[in-house]
C-alpha cells in the first residue's frame, strides 16, 4: 500500500514533507525490485543537491542503482542504522527505511511530483 502523505518520482523515490525538511528514501516498488539491499552509500550531512542529481547508491544482489534527489536542497541528516543494517530498507521502505532528511530551497520542485494514487497507475503501467 502506497502512502497517500508522500509525494513520489518517476525514479522511484518518495518525499515527505514537514515544514521545511523532507525525508527521502525509495518505494517499496523500488526496492522490490532490487530484491535484497546489501549496501547503500548516502551522502555526508552539510552536503547540497540540486534537484534530479545523484545523492548516492542502494547495492542489491541484483545491481547497484544510482539514488536520485526529487527536490534541491542542504542535506541536515542520514539514517546512520541503513549502514549496519540496509535491509531496514527492504523491511520498512517508508518507516526505519528512510535514507536522508534535507532542507529544501524551495517548496515550488515538488509541484512535478506524483501523488501516490498517481504513482501507483505509473508502477501498474510500467510493468504492462
Amino acid at each position: 500500500m502506497t502512502p497517500d502523505d508522500l509525494l513520489f518520482t518517476k525514479e522511484h523515490e518518495w518525499l515527505r514533507l514537514v515544514g521545511e525538511t523532507g525525508t527521502i528514501g525509495i518505494t517499496d516498488h523500488a526496492q522490490k525490485e532490487l530484491g535484497e539491499i546489501v549496501y547503500v552509500e548516502l551522502p555526508k550531512p552539510g552536503m547540497k543537491f540540486k534537484s534530479g542529481e545523484t545523492f548516492g547508491t542502494v547495492e542489491s544482489v541484483k545491481a547497484v542503482s544510482e539514488l536520485f534527489i526529487p527536490v534541491s536542497g542542504e542535506v541536515i541528516e542520514i539514517n546512520e542504522e541503513l549502514g549496519s543494517a540496509p535491509e531496514k530498507i527492504n523491511q520498512e521502505p517508508y518507516e526505519d527505511g528512510w535514507m536522508i532528511r534535507i532542507r529544501l530551497d524551495s517548496q515550488d520542485e515538488t509541484a512535478d511530483m506524483l501523488s501516490a494514487e498517481e504513482y501507483d497507475e505509473y508502477t501498474k503501467e510500467e510493468k504492462e
